[in-house]
């Protein structure tokens, strides 16, 4: 759901992008193939055959898809499926560019090319983009002006699809950089740009199981039962000696205590004796004796 046309020429590169993003929940295929065709020609008409398709749709018109990295501009379209996210991207500046697919963070296409206008977007949409820019494109347009042209010509469109939106983001580049110098400089920026989508999955993926592993230890909080014995007594401050089965964690889901180790808490009575037993009951620390309750600040989870 994406209209980028970006022009590379002698004096500067210009990108255009639309900002509408349609997001399918269901069996969308169908859907999918009378969207790109042109077959439907606005958002009323998609939400009602969605309805009959039992699709659900979620619009937004606030996607950033065109980016400023140092003096290149960078267009981008994502597909994200079940398993994996495939994007593909233009980078541009004066005289060239580069176009790159990837799926996940490697590269599976490579291509480049020194000046001229690219189009991503469906083939309703790049059809219509070309019929446009062949009428109202001339090589004597500053970079200004044919940023103007690039909204008009995404405003136009927008009528004619709901695949493209009608707000647009223009980005406009001056710096003039030789044939060769071009590329040399895009592939510096490619590397930095595909290392930091490197870096960025990794820490998300690391987020994933750092939370997968949150949700599973908190479906093991005890919230009644045995769950170890005081070994020790210094006024209020006791000492607790973990059952085979209960591990205590902090806060932050970090392991402070497996099976059989020592954790420190706090009686709110002065009746804990050394050999007493502690139990959750009501989701509430205490002694099974007296159900004087105790204070702690760790978290108490079976194996």
């Amino acid at each position: 759901m994406t209209l980028i046309i970006a022009y590379m020429g002698k004096n500067g590169c210009v990108m255009a992008s639309d900002k509408k993003r349609i997001a399918f929940m269901g069996n969308s295929e169908k859907l999918e193939d009378k969207l790109f065709s042109g077959e439907i020609k606005s958002d009323e008409e998609l939400f009602s055959i969605a309805k009959k398709e039992n699709v659900n749709i979620n619009i937004t018109d606030d996607g950033v898809k065109i980016y400023r990295i140092d003096e290149a501009l960078k267009g981008e379209i994502i597909n994200k499926g079940a398993f994996t996210t495939k994007r593909r991207r233009i980078y541009g500046v004066s005289n060239g560019y580069q176009i790159i697919e990837l799926e996940g963070s490697n590269i599976t296409s490579h291509s480049s090319g020194k000046r001229g206008i690219i189009i991503f977007a469906n083939k309703f949409a790049k059809n219509k983009a070309n019929e446009l820019i062949s009428k109202k494109f001339k090589p004597s347009l500053r970079l200004k002006e044919i940023g103007e042209m690039f909204k008009e010509i995404i405003e136009e469109i927008s009528k004619l699809t709901p695949t493209v939106g009608k707000t647009s983001d223009v980005l406009i580049s001056k710096k003039i950089y030789a044939l060769g110098d071009a590329q040399d400089y895009l592939d510096k920026i490619i590397e930095d740009d595909v290392r930091e989508l490197k870096a960025y999955r990794m820490k998300l993926q690391e987020e994933l199981i750092r939370k997968s592993k949150e949700i599973e230890l908190a479906s093991k909080i005890i919230t009644k039962g045995f769950i170890g014995e005081i070994v020790s007594v210094n006024g209020k401050n006791v000492e607790v000696k973990l059952n085979d089965q209960t591990r205590a964690f902090n806060t932050n889901w970090e392991l402070i205590a497996a099976p059989g180790e020592i954790v420190k808490m706090v009686s709110t009575s002065d009746n804990a004796q050394v050999g007493d037993e502690i139990v959750v009951e009501n989701e509430d620390l205490c002694l099974l004796k007296d159900k004087s309750s105790f204070k702690s600040n760790i978290i108490l989870c079976s194996l």
